[in-house]
């Protein structure tokens, strides 16, 4: 379904870069609105000063107390994590005692272009990753070419006006049918680009190979499929916008907000992450502010009917680490309010089963460090859906990580297709 655009450049300029139906109506990609530049308030600076360190010897204890700075761990190799951090919140570290070694920053790490720079769109050596533009124009094709399977609408808009769309996938789309309903979003983080394209690939799996996979239609003809390929979309868009990427995290507002902060369940309860306008965890000032968030609890409340919520598992994809995570983040303890041992022990199952078809690491969240507010804990503890993070490739690095080539695209979706119909299958079970 998706037209290759294989690179036709060197990469020259990215030689850092690691080579390894809620609301039915839609905005269309040429009637999405086009910011006319940053409004740089508290909170919405732009990368420039942040560096990268290797912290070694960490634990999930003290990964915590490292988020608890304001920090941000990128990912965590034998216990040395790779943390990205402002000079204020380095030196905190540094006086608790933390040791910080190999400083990069960040504006060094980040690929550049040329002095004309790429106005919208990623830049030539990465022109198969999606824009906001071609997401929306790839749902509208799948739409348009499977109208019997596959039905775009919106779940709101974000917080410059851009629409946020969902496409519903199942064997009698425009109905409603009591069939198990499983969810997929992509992009609460702007950087993390490749996440998109997993979205659109399982667009692109279950409707193109609806046809000649009796499996695939197996799952089609008894399930209903929810895909939201990009929460964030002005993140994401303002991500590669300008003279290279930027390293940029949150939405859009004028204080953007972290979106996997910003869930109800547990809102800042417990050090997973930061009141500080300034921090890569900023938590936004209640819960459900940023307008992403609160539009995909909208469309999660709306699939509960007769009393019941239809949906009944989740994967929120993220990158990067290779890891499958599970509830609760907010808590070190298996077991919880609202988590019954019996009940971890299914998640613990299904993860594991998942995380042995794509090659990842299975572990409760918090085993990594302690989040809260986060997508994960709100899904499960409100609504009871057995909702999941898949940390996509690669397994470790640093801000490079966020930028793969687009050469591993394909790749890097397929590896996850026998998890995506275990969860399908679990769904229902």
């Amino acid at each position: 379904m998706f037209t290759s655009r294989r690179r036709i450049a060197a990469i020259t300029a990215a030689a850092g870069l690691l080579l390894t139906p809620a609301v039915q109506s839609t905005v269309s990609a040429a009637e999405a609105p086009v910011p006319s530049g940053p409004v740089m308030t508290q909170g919405n600076q732009s990368e420039q000063g942040k560096a990268v360190y290797a912290v070694p010897n960490t634990d999930n204890h003290s990964r915590t107390d490292i988020i608890r700075s304001g920090a941000l761990i990128l990912s965590v190799h034998s216990g040395t994590a790779t943390v990205e951090a402002t000079p204020q919140q380095a030196e905190r570290l540094r006086r608790a005692g933390f040791e910080l070694r190999d400083k990069r920053n960040v504006a060094d790490m980040l690929p550049r272009v040329g002095k004309n720079g790429f106005a919208s769109g990623f830049p030539p050596q990465d022109r198969d990753y999606h824009t906001y533009t071609e997401t929306v124009a790839e749902l509208d094709k799948a739409a348009a070419e499977h109208a019997d399977l596959a039905r775009k609408s919106s779940v709101g808009s974000s917080a410059e006006g851009r629409d946020i769309p969902v496409l519903k996938i199942s064997d009698n789309v425009t109905e409603d049918e009591n069939e198990p309903e499983v969810l997929f979003t992509c992009n609460q983080h702007a950087r993390e680009h490749l996440t998109t394209e997993m979205c659109l690939h399982i667009v692109q799996r279950y409707t193109d190979g609806y046809s000649t996979d009796p499996a695939i239609a197996e799952m089609v003809d008894t399930r209903e499929i929810w895909v939201v390929p990009m929460v964030n979309p002005d993140g994401s868009v303002y991500d590669v916008a300008g003279f290279g990427y930027r390293g940029w995290r949150r939405n859009r507002e004028s204080t953007p907000t972290d979106l996997n902060r910003n869930w109800g369940y547990q809102w800042g309860c417990c050090g997973g992450s930061s009141g500080d306008p300034n921090a890569s965890t900023y938590r936004g000032p209640a819960p459900f502010s940023a307008p992403e968030t609160s539009a995909i609890r909208d469309f999660t409340d709306s699939r509960v009917i007769g009393g019941e919520q239809q949906i009944e598992a989740h994967i929120d994809f993220h990158t990067f680490s290779e890891l499958v995570l599970w509830p609760y983040g907010y808590t070190e303890n298996n077991t919880a309010p609202g988590m019954t041992q019996q009940q971890y022990d299914r998640f613990a199952r299904i993860g594991r089963a998942m995380a042995a078809s794509n090659g990842y690491t299975p572990q409760q969240s918090s085993d990594l460090y302690v989040t809260d507010g986060s997508i994960n804990d709100w899904m499960w503890a409100e609504h009871g859906i057995l909702s999941f993070t898949f940390e996509m490739y690669p397994g470790s690095g640093g801000i490079e990580g966020f930028y793969p080539p687009d050469e591993v695209i394909d790749r890097e979706t397929a590896r996850n297709d026998e998890a995506v119909s275990i969860l399908l299958r679990e769904a229902g079970a």
